[in-house]
């Protein structure tokens, strides 16, 4: 099957020589969550704009669905919804009528029916007459997903869109997410909420100084980067690490009381038998231990960092 988005040597550069995005090549399939993620400024606004029109490309070729965004644009634009990171509404207006006016600005027939179950989706609909202007941050974040949805968009792009906002609100955007997953809808979020990527993506990518560090399926990802964390609670604190242990991928914390290592688990030998051999050895006792598997974060983190 071919892919719902097909970027390819996609560049933008401004006049002033900036770089925001450096021939960036990706495709995104039909009916994904793809997770874009990256430190502010890695070009992730800029990636979004591009594709869904607002940006001018300076290189590079986008397809959705087979349609050129330049030569197809109305088309193309017609299967987009957006939800910026920036407010952008009529606050005089209400709700419905926001919504409705932004369904037939795609040149979308009216259905009330359906916008009743979008905003019901929303939580919006005893807000329905509500002049946006009288609406919390919350409500208002709402609406702009309301609106982005309007004219049943095929591709979903979701800028930011739980940052600043209600525990309800992130619930909910996040069971809508799903939903229209389900329905065949392709979606590409940007967030800061790693954790909400970890939990929701099919596969993620990581963008950097405007290039594309890494893609791939998100489990797939954790099994080859994820390492194990072995934390171990000493009997007594260290001031320091012994010159015994020189060359260990070794970390003191809380004042010298535990002792982590990182390894991987999925290595031939993880190098944890001979650690716990080597403590003895030099009369470092413990208490307790535990492991833990690391998280999408500490993966993000170490890529930037690779990357940087």
């Amino acid at each position: 099957m071919s892919p719902m988005i097909s970027i390819a040597a996609l560049t933008k550069r401004y006049t002033s020589g900036l770089v925001a995005l450096d021939a960036v090549d990706l495709e995104i399939a039909r009916g994904e969550i793809f997770a874009l993620l990256g430190p502010n400024g890695a070009g992730k606004t800029t990636l979004i704009g591009v594709v869904c029109g607002a940006v001018t490309m300076t290189a590079g070729r986008i397809l959705i669905d087979g349609h050129d965004v330049v030569r197809d644009y109305r088309a193309t634009r017609r299967m987009v919804g957006l939800v910026p990171q920036e407010m952008a509404l009529d606050i005089f207006t209400t709700v419905r009528r926001t919504v409705t006016f932004s369904r037939g600005l795609f040149g979308r027939p009216p259905d009330p029916a359906f916008l009743e179950r979008l905003l019901r989706d929303l939580s919006l609909w005893e807000k329905r007459d509500t002049r946006i202007v009288e609406l919390s941050g919350g409500m208002k974040r709402r609406v702009m997903i309301a609106k982005a949805l309007s004219h049943e968009p095929d591709v979903l792009f979701l800028d930011e869109p739980t940052a600043g906002v209600d525990v309800n609100l992130r619930r909910d955007m996040w069971a809508l997410v799903r939903r229209l997953r389900d329905q065949g809808v392709t979606v590409i979020l940007t967030t800061h909420y790693i954790e909400e990527a970890e939990e929701m993506a099919d596969r993620v990518g990581v963008i950097n100084h405007g290039k594309i560090v890494l893609v791939e399926e998100k489990n797939a990802l954790m099994r080859k980067l994820g390492k194990r964390r072995l934390t171990l609670m000493l009997q007594r604190p260290l001031p320091a690490l012994p010159k015994e242990l020189a060359g260990w991928p070794l970390e003191l914390e809380d004042d010298g009381q535990r002792l982590s290592y990182r390894f991987d688990a999925s290595a031939e030998d993880t190098g944890v038998p001979t650690l716990l051999r080597r403590l003895t050895e030099i009369g470092i006792d413990f208490k307790d231990l535990d492991t833990s598997a690391s998280t999408l974060e500490d993966i993000f983190v170490d890529l930037v960092g690779r990357a940087a």
